[in-house]
């Protein structure tokens, strides 16, 4: 079982005010690429994982969106950390 949760909103500015969702796909796709556990909601997305490793994962998807042209990026994250381990099926079966 994983240690932590990581959720993570990114809110890019763009370029020339156009749409930021293409910025954002390019973001989730860092998230898909990293082969773990995720889950894509409305508003942000979380990840299951070890802290050092999400916390690489935010770092690249910085690094995609400054690279896709966004001049900078705010990203809301939220952690849940525990040495005894957390998912996001045991937090949200209840509710299911």
């Amino acid at each position: 079982m994983a240690s932590t949760l990581l959720s993570i909103q990114v809110i890019p500015k763009t370029p020339n005010g156009e749409n930021s969702y293409p910025y954002v796909d390019r973001a989730i796709e860092v998230i898909q690429q990293s082969g773990l556990k995720y889950q894509v909601n409305p508003l942000d997305t979380t990840m299951e994982g070890e802290l050092e490793e999400l916390l690489e994962i935010v770092r690249k998807m910085h690094e995609v969106l400054v690279e896709a042209g966004s001049p900078s990026i705010i990203s809301q994250i939220k952690i849940a950390h525990s040495p005894t381990g957390f998912s996001m099926d045991t937090l949200t079966e209840k509710y299911r």
